[in-house]
């Protein structure tokens, strides 16, 4: 019988997660029963989201539980089935989390064509970060022709994406990324129009050249001193999809002075749409997603990059690297070949 390998929730992190707050288990691998199949992990997404999880907190997905394996989106191989809608060998994306074999009922699996596309990319491009880009850019940032759209952690999974639909909507895309290097990647690679680098002691003064017609669209990943240099260059009627917040997913009480009313203010004057979503509210359009981003990564228009991890073992480090902006590019974890 084989041995699975799960890391779990040991504690709650308080402020940044640690390597105490996690615990590798190695267990015997479950059995299927009837009408059930055994997967084996081959590849582990990791996500910001996944720090929210780590707090018992109300939010829009029920946290893990102390003791629970670490939840996250997988490439897995059915390697045993008593479910005649699946036969050994197939290849799928599953929930299955941070472990090396998984339990299923077939529900929500979704099988996967290694010769259409490498596998990895369905927890990246072709899976959930891409579709995020998608469906929150375009349904909520609505880009026109012509207009400024700014993203912020442009060099990341769903950054990433969300410029280039924008320059392939017609629109001119300004990112924002950590460091020289993904600066270069985010202009040489996936040819933004500008980028701006956060950590340049003129950033604010910087983005601001970047956009001399102001933001027509800011694609929110980040918060922070990001949103801070952002906001005074939005234009009137601008959209601002909020995707994610990661310089404050680590924060313990919120510090300085309160800034709401001023900012709502704002807000109102200049008919700002400000909107927070979850990519599951749009299930609809994925079937348009996977063919307008099969089409573009085809003929170009989309480029990507994953930052591939080897070992189960080395995904708690990876992960609060990941929190820090040491990634480049998707992170996933290969947990078997």
């Amino acid at each position: 019988m084989p041995t699975n390998t799960r890391i779990v929730l040991a504690a709650r992190p308080q402020g940044r997660p640690k390597p105490t707050d996690f615990r590798i288990e190695t267990v015997d691998a479950p059995q299927p029963a009837e009408g059930e199949v055994l997967l084996k992990i081959l590849y582990l997404s990791l996500d910001p989201y996944m720090r929210g999880r780590m707090n018992d907190a109300k939010s829009y997905a029920k946290p893990v539980d102390i003791d629970a394996v670490m939840e996250g989106g997988t490439v897995a191989e059915v390697v045993a089935s008593r479910n005649p809608k699946f036969a050994v060998g197939d290849v799928v994306l599953s929930h299955s989390g941070w472990q090396s074999f998984a339990i299923s009922d077939g529900a929500g699996l979704r099988k996967l064509d290694a010769s259409a596309a490498p596998l990895t990319t369905a927890l990246g491009v072709l899976g959930m970060p891409g579709f995020t880009a998608y469906s929150g850019l375009l349904t909520i940032g609505k880009p026109k022709p012509g207009e400024t759209v700014v993203v912020a952690a442009a060099s990341g999974a769903v950054g990433s994406v969300v410029g280039q639909i924008a320059r392939i909507k017609g629109a001119r895309a300004v990112g924002i990324a950590g460091g020289p290097e993904k600066c270069a990647f985010v202009r040489n690679e996936l040819r933004f129009d500008a980028v701006v680098d956060h950590r340049s002691p003129d950033f604010a003064a910087e983005l601001k050249a970047a956009s001399p017609d102001g933001i027509d669209v800011y694609f929110e990943n980040v918060g922070g001193h990001v949103w801070d240099a952002v906001f005074p260059l939005l234009n009137e009627f601008a959209r601002i999809p909020v995707c994610g917040l990661i310089a404050q997913y680590n924060a313990t009480e919120h510090a300085g002075t309160d800034r709401l009313p001023t900012m709502m203010r704002e807000v109102l004057s200049r008919s700002l749409n400000i909107r927070g979503f979850i990519q599951r509210e749009f299930v609809d359009q994925r079937k348009d997603f996977y063919r307008d981003m099969a089409g573009w990564i085809a003929d170009g228009s989309v480029r990507y990059r994953e930052d591939i991890v080897d070992g189960l073992e080395n995904a708690p480090q990876a992960f609060m690297g990941l929190l820090e902006g040491k990634n480049f590019g998707k992170l996933v974890v290969r947990v078997a070949s």
